[in-house]
C-alpha cells in the first residue's frame, strides 16, 4: 500500500461502501460531499483501480470495491479490538478475551474455564456473547471475538478448530410421558412422535448428525418445530408439542426448572462434539494463555 494512503481514506471508503450514497456517507463522516469525493478519488488514484461506479442517481461498488470493502471491514475489526486491548493493558489489566459460544457450552465448560483462568490470571477479563455457530465463525474472521465454542466439523482455512468435549445425546420428553428412562429401549419407541429439533441454521453438520441417529433407528422423524434456542425447544417439549434430541450437557438443570424428563442415549454411536475455534494468524498472547487451559 502506498504511504500516501491514510486510515481516513479507508474509513471514508468503508462508510461510503456501506451507504452507497455520498450525502449520507458525508453526513456520517461529518465532512462535505466534495471532501469525501476527493478522498475516494485519491484512494482510487493511489491504488490504481476503480472502486465505485457512479452517476447522478446511483453509486455501485465494482468487483475491486467489493473486495476492498470486505478487507477494510476485517481491518477495522482488528484495529478496534487491538485498541481495546491496549486500553485494558494501560489500565493495568492483562487483557480482555471475547468469547462466543453455543448455549450448551455455558452449562459446564465455560464456567469451569473462567474459574480456573481467574485463579491463575486474575487480570484477564472476559466478555461473553451467545451466538450461533456460523455467527461465531464470521465474528472470529472479523476480529469481533477471540474464541468461539462451536459444534462444527469443518471451518474456513483461516480458522483453527480443536475438539475439547465429546458427550452423549439426550432425549427430552414431557414430564409424565409414558416412556421414561426405566422403560426406554430404543428410539423406535418414538417413531410416531413429533420431534422438535435445532434448525439446520444452528449448524448443518450438527443437524446432519442428528438425522443420522434417526437413519440408524430406521425411520424418518416427524419434525413439528425447529429452533436455534434451547429454551424454546424445552418449553415446546414441556407443552406436549413433541420430544427433542439435544446434547446431554444442555439439559443440566433444565429438568429442575421446567416439567421435562431426560433420557440419556448411551447406546448410539453418535456423539455431540464441542470444539473451540480461533483465527490462526492472530497474535494475542492472552489468548494463548487461555488456550493452555483447554
Amino acid at each position: 500500500m502506498s504511504n500516501q494512503i491514510e486510515l481516513r481514506h479507508l474509513q471514508s471508503f468503508l462508510v461510503l461502501a456501506k451507504e452507497l450514497h455520498f450525502r449520507k456517507a458525508a453526513e456520517k463522516l461529518f465532512m462535505s460531499q466534495s471532501g469525501l469525493s476527493k478522498q475516494i478519488q485519491q484512494l482510487e488514484n493511489q491504488l490504481g483501480v476503480v472502486l465505485l461506479e457512479r452517476d447522478r442517481r446511483n453509486v455501485r461498488l465494482t468487483k475491486s470495491g467489493i473486495y476492498l470493502k470486505e478487507q477494510v471491514f476485517f481491518l477495522e475489526g482488528f484495529l478496534n479490538q487491538t485498541f481495546n486491548h491496549l486500553k485494558n493493558i494501560d489500565a493495568g489489566l492483562e487483557g480482555e478475551i471475547k468469547l462466543g459460544f453455543v448455549g450448551s457450552a455455558m452449562q459446564e465448560v465455560i464456567p469451569k474455564l473462567i474459574k480456573k483462568c481467574n485463579a491463575a490470571y486474575p487480570d484477564i477479563h472476559f466478555s461473553l456473547d451467545e451466538m450461533s455457530n456460523q455467527a461465531q465463525i464470521a465474528a472470529i474472521q472479523r476480529y469481533e471475538i477471540d474464541l468461539g465454542f462451536v459444534r462444527l466439523n469443518s471451518v474456513p482455512v483461516d480458522i483453527a478448530l480443536q475438539p475439547i468435549q465429546q458427550e452423549h445425546f439426550a432425549l427430552v420428553v414431557p414430564k409424565g410421558n409414558a416412556i421414561q428412562t426405566d422403560n426406554f429401549k430404543n428410539l423406535q419407541q418414538f417413531e410416531e412422535a413429533s420431534f422438535i429439533l435445532f434448525s439446520s441454521d444452528y449448524s448443518s453438520n450438527y443437524y446432519n448428525n442428528i438425522m443420522s441417529i434417526f437413519t440408524d433407528a430406521g425411520f424418518t422423524p416427524k419434525v413439528s418445530h425447529k429452533s436455534i434456542h434451547a429454551n424454546t425447544i424445552f418449553r415446546l417439549v414441556e407443552s406436549g408439542l413433541g420430544v427433542a434430541i439435544v446434547p446431554l450437557s444442555l439439559t443440566l438443570g433444565a429438568s429442575l426448572a421446567i416439567d421435562i424428563e431426560i433420557i440419556e442415549l448411551v447406546n448410539i454411536p453418535q456423539r455431540a462434539i464441542l470444539s473451540i475455534a480461533w483465527k490462526k494468524d492472530r497474535y494475542y498472547p492472552v489468548l494463548d494463555k487461555l488456550l493452555n487451559f483447554l
